[in-house]
C-alpha cells in the first residue's frame, strides 16, 4: 500500500511541475520609455547642473584667493600669512565636503525619483502574472538566468508596456548617468 502511494506521488509531483505557467521581461525595455522616467532624467540632470555650476563658483572663489595669496605672500608678516594659508585650507574642506554632500544628495534624488517609476512597473508584473495565472515572472535584467525556453515561459515585456500604457514603438528616453557611488 505504502509503496502505491508513493509511486502515485513520484508520477503526480512532476505534472504539478510542468502545470506552473512561467513568464519573463526586460525591465530595461521597459523603464527607460516610462514618461516618469524622462521626467526623472531630465530633473535630475537639471540638479547635477545647479551642483556642477556651485562647485565651480566656489572653486573658481579657491583659485582667486590662492593666486592672490601667492602674490602676496612674500610681503605679508607670517602671522598673516598663515591666516590666509588657514583660510585656503578651510576653503579646500569645505568645498571637498560640499561635493561629499552634493554627490550623496545626488544619489538620494536619484533613488527617491526611481523608487515610484520602480513600484509601478512591479505593480504592472504583478497585475499581468496575475491575470496570465503564472507562477513566477523573472526580470532578466535583475535575475542572471543564463537560459530561457521561449516555449516555456512566455516573453511579457509587451504586455507590461500595454498596462502601463506605453507605446510598444516608444523610443526610449536619453539615458542620463546615474550618480557614481
Amino acid at each position: 500500500m505504502f509503496k502505491k502511494i508513493a509511486l502515485l506521488l513520484l508520477l503526480i509531483a512532476p505534472m504539478s511541475v510542468f502545470a506552473q505557467k512561467f513568464a519573463h521581461f526586460k525591465s530595461m525595455d521597459i523603464i527607460p520609455v516610462m514618461p516618469e522616467y524622462a521626467k526623472a532624467q531630465t530633473d535630475i540632470q537639471t540638479m547635477q547642473k545647479q551642483y556642477e555650476d556651485e562647485i565651480k563658483r566656489a572653486s573658481d572663489e579657491f583659485n582667486k584667493k590662492y593666486a592672490e595669496y601667492q602674490q602676496e605672500q612674500k610681503t605679508l608678516p607670517q602671522n598673516i600669512q598663515e591666516r590666509r594659508q588657514k583660510e585656503l585650507q578651510e576653503l579646500s574642506e569645505k568645498g571637498m565636503q560640499f561635493q561629499q554632500d552634493a554627490q550623496q544628495q545626488l544619489q538620494k534624488a536619484y533613488a527617491d525619483m526611481m523608487e515610484p517609476i520602480y513600484k509601478k512597473l512591479e505593480d504592472a508584473v504583478k497585475a499581468i502574472g496575475a491575470a496570465g495565472g503564472y507562477t513566477y515572472v523573472f526580470d532578466l535584467n535583475r535575475t542572471d538566468i543564463p537560459y530561457i525556453n521561449d516555449t516555456m515561459s512566455k516573453d511579457v515585456t509587451n504586455d507590461i508596456k500595454t498596462k502601463l500604457g506605453i507605446s510598444l514603438t516608444a523610443v526610449p528616453a536619453a539615458p542620463a548617468a546615474a550618480p557614481a557611488q
